[in-house]
C-alpha cells in the first residue's frame, strides 16, 4: 500500500503548473479547401495552423477580423465553429538524398508506395532567394544531349532557361532528355570513379498534369534508368488548387537542399502556367481582389520569388547551383499574353518550340530565331562554340533564303549552296525523343556538317550517314573522341585527326 502511496506522492511533486499561451480561433466558414477563422490574433503568414486530426492549414489572408486558411489535404472532415490553433512552424518539408528515385506529393509524402522517406532533414517551403553577393557567375554546362539546345541555346549550371512553346510541341520532351543525359554522365562518371565530375540531380515537379502523362515520365525515366538520380514531385490535375500551387516551391525547397551542400541540381516546373490557374483559384476563393484576367495582383512575384531560388553560389554559401527550367504553355503561339510575358522577364533565355516545325518534322521544334540563351554560352565548352557560332548564323541565313527562294527558280551558285548548306544543318539538327547525345559526338558532327564533309551526302540520306558516322567513331575511332572530350577545344592537329577520320569513314559509307 506504501509504495503506491509513494507512487502518487511522486507523480504529485513532479506535476509542473503553469501557463502556456497558446492562440486558439474558431472555424467561421469552410469551403472549397479554404476556411475562414475569427480570434487567431496570433497567426503568422505562411504558418500552419492545426485543425485537429492531423489536418493542416496555411494562413495565407491575415486581416483584422479573421485569417483566410488553405487547408493542405482532405477538407470535408472540418465542420463550423471547430477550433484551431497555431503552431508557430513554417511549412516545411523534407529534403536530401533519400528523396532520390521517390515520387512524392507537394508535402513530401511518398506516393509511390515504397513505404516512408527516412531523412531527418526539412527545408522550408517558402525561402528567400540568394542575394548578389551569395551568387557566383554561370560558367559550368548542363548538358541537354539535344544537339540544337547544347549548341546555339546553351545552359549553364544556375541559369533559368524558359521553355516556352503551344501544347504537345516537345516541351517536356525536352525537359526528360536533359535528366536522362545528365543521369547518363553521372552513371559513366561512377563507372570511371571520375572525382572531377560534378553530379547532377534531377527535380521533375507535374503541376496539374494528367495522372496518365506523370506516369508516362516515370516509365521513361525508369527505362532510362535515371530514376536513382532524380525526384519526381507530382499535385496532378485532380489534387487540390492548393496542392497545386504549393508543388513547385516544395520542389524548389527539395533542390535548394543540393545547392546548400555542395552539390548541382535541375528542377523543371512542367508547368507554370497551369500553376497560375492554381494560384489563381486559391487567391478568387480567399477574396482577394482580381487584376487582369482574373489573376491576383502577385503572381509576378508568385513567380519570380519561385524562379530567383535558381542561382549558382559560391564557396562560402554552399558552392552548389540550382538551374531552373520552366515551362509555359502558349494559346495559339502568342507569347505576348500575360504569364509568358511575366515569366520571359524573369528568366535569362528562352528555348521557343514552334507548332508549324513540329509538324513538318522538323523535331525538336525549336525555333532558331526566338530562342536565346542570355548566359548559358559563357558555360558551353570551347570545341562546341568553334563549331556553333558559325551554324547558328547559316541556319539562321538559311530560313530568311528559303522563304526568297520559294518565289524565284533561278538562283546563282552562292545562295544555292547556302541553302542546300541549309537543309543538311537542318536535318542533322532533328533527333528522336529520349536519345541524348553526348556532347563530343555533337562537336564531331558539327564539325563535319562545317567542314564541307557532309555537303555531296543526299539530304534524305543526312540521318542516316550521321548515325553510321556516330557508330563508327564512337567504336572504332574512341582515341580522337577522348581527345575532342579531353582537350574540349579543336586544336589544328585534332582536325586533322578528325578530318581523316571522317574521310575514311566515307570511302566505306553506301
Amino acid at each position: 500500500m506504501s509504495t503506491l502511496l509513494q507512487e502518487i506522492e511522486a507523480q504529485i511533486s513532479g506535476l509542473k503548473t503553469g501557463v502556456a499561451r497558446q492562440n486558439v480561433g474558431t472555424v467561421r466558414e469552410i469551403g472549397d479547401g479554404v476556411a475562414k477563422i475569427e480570434g487567431l490574433s496570433g497567426a503568422m503568414l505562411n504558418e500552419m495552423l492545426d485543425f485537429g486530426d492531423g489536418i493542416v492549414g496555411l494562413a495565407l489572408n491575415l486581416e483584422e477580423t479573421e485569417v483566410g486558411a488553405i487547408i493542405l489535404g482532405d477538407y470535408t472532415a472540418i465542420k463550423e465553429g471547430q477550433e484551431v490553433r497555431t503552431t508557430g512552424k513554417l511549412l516545411q518539408v523534407p529534403v536530401g538524398k533519400p528523396l532520390l528515385g521517390r515520387v512524392v506529393n507537394a508535402l513530401g509524402q511518398p506516393l509511390d508506395g515504397k513505404g516512408p522517406i527516412d531523412t531527418p532533414t526539412f527545408y522550408p517551403v517558402e525561402k528567400i532567394a540568394p542575394g548578389i553577393i551569395k551568387r557566383k557567375p554561370v560558367t559550368q554546362p548542363v548538358q541537354t544531349g539535344i544537339m540544337a539546345v547544347d549548341a546555339m541555346i546553351p545552359i549553364g549550371r544556375g541559369q533559368r532557361e524558359l521553355i516556352i512553346g503551344d501544347r504537345s510541341t516537345g516541351k517536356t520532351t525536352i525537359g526528360v532528355d536533359t535528366i536522362i543525359s545528365q543521369a547518363r554522365l553521372n552513371r559513366a562518371a561512377e563507372a570511371l570513379k571520375d572525382a572531377s565530375h560534378r553530379p547532377l540531380y534531377s527535380i521533375y515537379v507535374a503541376v496539374g498534369q494528367k495522372q496518365s502523362n506523370v506516369a508516362r515520365v516515370i516509365a521513361v525515366l525508369e527505362a532510362a534508368g535515371a530514376m536513382p538520380y532524380t525526384i519526381i514531385v507530382s499535385a496532378s490535375a485532380s489534387d487540390s488548387a492548393t496542392n497545386q500551387y504549393l508543388a513547385p516551391f516544395s520542389g524548389c525547397a527539395m533542390g535548394e537542399w543540393f545547392m546548400d551542400n555542395a552539390m548541382d541540381a535541375l528542377i523543371i516546373y512542367d508547368d507554370l502556367s497551369k500553376h497560375a490557374v492554381a494560384y489563381r483559384q486559391v487567391s478568387l476563393v480567399l477574396k482577394r481582389p482580381s487584376g487582369r484576367e482574373a489573376y491576383p495582383g502577385d503572381v509576378f512575384y508568385l513567380h519570380s520569388r519561385l524562379l530567383e531560388r535558381s542561382a549558382r553560389v559560391s564557396e562560402k554559401f554552399g558552392n552548389g547551383s540550382l538551374t531552373g527550367l520552366p515551362i509555359i504553355e502558349t494559346q495559339a503561339g502568342d507569347v505576348s499574353a500575360y504569364i509568358p510575358t511575366n515569366v520571359i522577364s524573369i528568366t535569362d533565355g528562352q528555348i521557343y518550340l514552334e507548332t508549324d516545325l513540329f509538324y513538318q518534322g522538323i523535331r525538336p521544334a525549336i525555333s532558331v530565331g526566338l530562342s536565346v540563351s542570355r548566359v548559358g554560352s559563357a558555360a558551353q565548352n570551347k570545341a562546341m562554340k568553334q563549331v556553333a557560332g558559325r551554324v547558328k548564323l547559316e541556319l539562321a541565313q538559311y530560313r530568311e533564303l528559303a522563304a526568297f527562294a520559294q518565289f524565284g527558280s533561278d538562283l546563282d551558285a552562292k545562295t544555292q549552296a547556302q541553302l542546300e548548306r541549309g537543309k543538311r544543318i537542318v536535318e542533322v539538327f532533328k533527333q528522336p525523343q529520349y536519345n541524348p547525345m553526348a556532347v563530343e559526338v555533337q562537336a564531331a558532327v558539327l564539325w563535319t556538317v562545317q567542314n564541307s564533309l557532309m555537303d555531296d551526302v543526299a539530304v534524305d540520306k543526312i540521318k542516316d550517314f550521321q548515325a553510321k558516322l556516330t557508330e563508327y567513331l564512337t567504336t572504332r575511332k574512341t582515341a580522337v573522341m577522348d581527345k575532342i572530350r579531353a582537350e574540349k577545344a579543336f586544336s589544328d592537329a585534332l582536325a586533322a585527326e578528325l578530318k581523316a577520320a571522317v574521310t575514311e569513314f566515307k570511302q566505306t559509307y553506301r
